[in-house]
C-alpha cells in the first residue's frame, strides 16, 4: 500500500450564495409640467448620459405664461422706481417743513410695498422661467433606458412626486450590484472572520452559463438585521460593469471569501472512510501499524480533501490500498506523494452545499 504525508498549501475559502444583479441606481422619469408630447429624443433601450434630452413638451404656453411674468416684473419695478422717487422728493422737503412727517411716512410704505411687489414678481419670473426648462426633459442619471411609456402627440400630466405620468424608466448598471440573502450561520461566521479595518470582502459571481466565477466585485452593505421569519440577512456587493454585460434580474452564483489565506492539509478523497458517525483516515505509525485517525472534513479542492482536524503534516496517511488496511495490523508501506495542481494564484474553494444561501427576493 501507498502512503504519504498530506500536501500543505494556502488556500482562500469561500462562502456560496445565489442571488441576483440589481441596478445601482433606478430613476422613473417623470415630467414636471403638464402639457403635449412634442418629440422623443432616445432610442428604446439605449445607453444615455446624464443630462441627455429624452423627451420635450409643447413650451408655448409655458413661454406666454413667462412672457407675461416679465411684463408683471417690469411694472413692478417701474412702480418701485416712481415710489422711491416720491420719497427721494419728500425727503429733500422735510428740511423746509414742506411736508408733513406722515406724509413722508406714506411714501417710505409705499416704497417698501413696491418692493415686496417686486420680489413677489421676481419669484413667479422664476417659477415660470422654471416651467419652460422642465418642458425639455433630461436624464437625471446615466445607464440603460427603457422603452418609452408614451407617444408624440399625448397628454402627460406633470406635478412633484409621483403624480406626473411615468414617461420611461433608467437603470445605472456601471457600476451594478448583486444582492443576496445569507443566513444567520454564515453571517456569525463572516462577522468572527472579519478583522477590524480590513478592506471589504472580495466577491466573485459566476453566470448561469458559466463554469468559473469570472466576475468580481466587493461586498458593500449588509442589512442592520435579520429577517424573523427567514432568519437571513440581506448583503449586497457592487461590481464593475464597463460593457454593460450585466443587467439588472439576472441570477448568478456568488462566492465570498470568508477569511484570508492559510495553510491547511489535504489529502485524496479516497483515503477517507467512513466509521459510523465519523470520518476517518487511515495512517501508519512508527512501528508500520495501521492507526485510524478521527477527521474533521473542509471543503473539496482541485480534488484533494482538506482536513480541519485530526491530522498533522508528519503524518503517513495510506492514499491507496486502504481496503487491504486493517486498524491494528502491520503493513509494509511504499512511499507515494499527493501531488499539488499548480496554478499562479491561491485555490478557490467551495464550501458544501449546506452553506449555501437563499435566493434575494
Amino acid at each position: 500500500m501507498t502512503v504519504a504525508a498530506p500536501l500543505v498549501r494556502d488556500v482562500s475559502e469561500w462562502d456560496d450564495y445565489v442571488g441576483r444583479f440589481a441596478p445601482s441606481r433606478s430613476v422613473e422619469i417623470r415630467p414636471r409640467v403638464a402639457g403635449e408630447v412634442t418629440g422623443i429624443h432616445f432610442r428604446d433601450g439605449e445607453i444615455v448620459q446624464k443630462g441627455q434630452l429624452l423627451f420635450s413638451i409643447d413650451p408655448r404656453p409655458f413661454n406666454a405664461a413667462l412672457a407675461e411674468a416679465r411684463a408683471n416684473a417690469a411694472s413692478a419695478r417701474s412702480t418701485l422706481a416712481l415710489a422711491q422717487s416720491d420719497l427721494g422728493r419728500a425727503t429733500r422737503l422735510i428740511a423746509d417743513e414742506a411736508v408733513s412727517a406722515g406724509e413722508v411716512d406714506s411714501l417710505r410704505a409705499k416704497v417698501q410695498a413696491a418692493q415686496a411687489a417686486l420680489a413677489a414678481a421676481d419669484a413667479r419670473l422664476r417659477v415660470r422661467a422654471l416651467d419652460v426648462e422642465f418642458t425639455q426633459v433630461r436624464a437625471p442619471i446615466s445607464g440603460r433606458i427603457s422603452d418609452r411609456r408614451v407617444d408624440a402627440g399625448n397628454q402627460v400630466a406633470g406635478g412633484e412626486g409621483t403624480t406626473g405620468t411615468v414617461l420611461t424608466t433608467i437603470n445605472a448598471l456601471d457600476p451594478i450590484y448583486f444582492t443576496f440573502d445569507g443566513s444567520e450561520a454564515l453571517y456569525l461566521k463572516t462577522q468572527r472572520a472579519r478583522q477590524p479595518g480590513t478592506e471589504p470582502a472580495t466577491v466573485e459571481i459566476q453566470l448561469q452559463d458559466e463554469t468559473e466565477h469570472r466576475w468580481k466585485g466587493k461586498l458593500d452593505f449588509t442589512d442592520n438585521g435579520l429577517d424573523q421569519r427567514s432568519g437571513t440577512i440581506r448583503g449586497r456587493a457592487v461590481l464593475a460593469n464597463p460593457g454593460y454585460f450585466l443587467t439588472p434580474g439576472m441570477f448568478g452564483n456568488m462566492r465570498l471569501a470568508s477569511s484570508g489565506k492559510a495553510p491547511a492539509l489535504m489529502v485524496p478523497d479516497t483515503a477517507i472512510q467512513t466509521d459510523q458517525a465519523r470520518k476517518v483516515v487511515l495512517t501508519i505509525d512508527a512501528q508500520n501499524q495501521v492507526v485510524a485517525r478521527p477527521v474533521e472534513l473542509g471543503p473539496v479542492v482541485d480534488g484533494l480533501r482538506i482536513i480541519r482536524s485530526g491530522l498533522t503534516a508528519k503524518d503517513r496517511v495510506i492514499i491507496a490500498g486502504t481496503q487491504m488496511a486493517m486498524p491494528g495490523a502491520k503493513v509494509t508501506p511504499r512511499a507515494g506523494r499527493i501531488g499539488a495542481v499548480e496554478q499562479a494564484a491561491a485555490p478557490t474553494v467551495s464550501l458544501p452545499v449546506a452553506g449555501e444561501a437563499t435566493i434575494a427576493n
